[in-house]
């Protein structure tokens, strides 16, 4: 003990070696506080990373973003629907462009009945999507080789595709994807590009689909409207993607764009409105009371922790009353007994705090190894913790210093 203490001012190395002769004591003691820490650390970096990811994933569906969806429905409920409304369509996201305030561009999806994807080199079960060039853009998706589709190629119905990170591997396994030929049904496609990979930890966010960009094969809108069959009642597009200029709008913008669509679909509901800045706000509640409540219980644990040092500090000051006695009789104050048991209730608090950091860090990547969670670290709350977890510490230790310098040094003295 005395070769790590070594180094350490006398006041604090005999304060230490006080605590190490009644080691189990002490280390009875410490496990609220290590519990309590290691509970906040672990809240904490588990929320961080949820906090993180799920930013994440609603950037995949892009925060500034308004997006309407079509109900998918039966053929009874369509052919009563189809009576009064003719669907999404096109004209309603240009009649949102031009109506939604703060709105700036749009981008329109339709998928593909998909029976088949091959190529020379492999067959893949992707499935194929007409979009409109905006939609790469809105939808945050990259590419990692070659180009997206262009203006050019939708007015052209150019026979192009490109290719999610998943599809490119399957079709093209070690080959350049860019330039190949792959057929979707009976249509052949030449490969402009392929995007890069997102690798979402999770396939949807708050019930939405996400990360089917990866296995995916996307053609210009206009190109696969007139190339592949649909049925006469179908939607002319499963859903458009609306980008705002301002943040603050889209609460007022999705009121807008939900008057707008209920007006043109004669108020069938038959769409739906996903808006993922909310889909996030109401994620972040979510997290918010698992951390109070998370909270509670390690503010709960830290309690105990500080009620165990008042205990331990109590029994030292009556098992040292002849000791205080004596430092007293030869001329310590009053402070310098108050000062002496603080320092030792101060080594309990680091030593719990560090302690505590270590057990935090461990469970929260066991928790994420268990629950898939992700795990990100803040340094100031980590931080807050500790000095939390010292705060406690000493305010419990303050009654036990008050009572050891109020001793009388004459009858302390005569205490067997």
């Amino acid at each position: 003990m005395n070769r790590f203490t070594g180094l350490l001012p006398s006041i604090w190395r005999e304060a230490i070696e006080e605590l190490w002769r009644r080691r189990l004591r002490t280390l009875l003691t410490l496990l609220g506080l290590i519990f309590g820490v290691g509970a906040i650390v672990a809240m904490q970096a588990v929320g961080e990373g949820s906090r993180r990811e799920a930013l994440r994933l609603v950037e995949s569906l892009g925060l500034n973003n308004l997006i309407a969806e079509a109900k998918p429905q039966d053929e009874n409920s369509l052919r009563e629907t189809r009576a009064r409304s003719l669907g999404l369509s096109l004209a309603d996201a240009d009649a949102a462009l031009a109506v939604v305030p703060g709105a700036e561009r749009y981008a329109a999806e339709k998928p593909i009945r998909t029976h088949s994807v091959f190529s020379d080199n492999g067959h893949s079960d992707a499935q194929a999507s007409g979009v409109s060039p905006d939609f790469f853009a809105l939808s945050s998706l990259r590419i990692a080789k070659g180009r997206t589709l262009s203006e050019d190629d939708d007015r052209a119905l150019a026979a192009v595709a490109v290719l999610g990170h998943q599809a490119a591997a399957d079709l093209f396994p070690g080959v350049d994807p860019v330039g190949q030929y792959l057929k979707v049904n009976h249509v052949w496609l030449e490969v402009i590009g392929v995007l890069a990979d997102r690798d979402l930890s999770k396939d949807q966010f708050e019930g939405v689909q996400l990360g089917l960009e990866s296995n995916r094969v996307y053609l210009p809108l206009a190109s696969a409207r007139a190339r592949f069959r649909f049925q006469p009642q179908e939607d002319e597009i499963d859903r458009f993607l609306l980008r705002l200029r301002d943040p603050a709008q889209l609460a007022a913008g999705a009121r807008v764009l939900s008057t707008v669509l209920g007006q043109r679909h004669a108020g069938m509901a038959d769409f739906r409105l996903v808006v993922p800045q909310q889909l996030f706000q109401q994620h972040q509640k979510t997290q918010r009371i698992f951390r109070v409540v998370m909270g509670a219980i390690a503010g709960v644990s830290l309690l105990v922790g500080g009620i165990g040092i008042m205990n331990i500090m109590l029994a030292n000051v009556l098992e040292r009353r002849r000791e205080i006695g004596l430092l007293r009789a030869l001329g310590a104050r009053r402070r310098d007994v108050i000062a002496q048991f603080l320092r030792e209730a101060l080594v309990i608090c680091v030593a719990g705090a560090v302690l505590g950091l270590l057990f935090g860090v461990a469970l929260a990547y066991l928790i994420a190894a268990f629950a898939g969670w992700q795990v990100a670290w803040a340094p100031i709350p980590v931080l807050g913790s500790a000095l939390f977890c010292a705060a406690v510490g000493l305010a419990f230790g303050v009654y036990p210093a008050r009572q050891a310098a109020r001793l009388d040094p004459i009858a302390a003295l005569r205490h067997d």
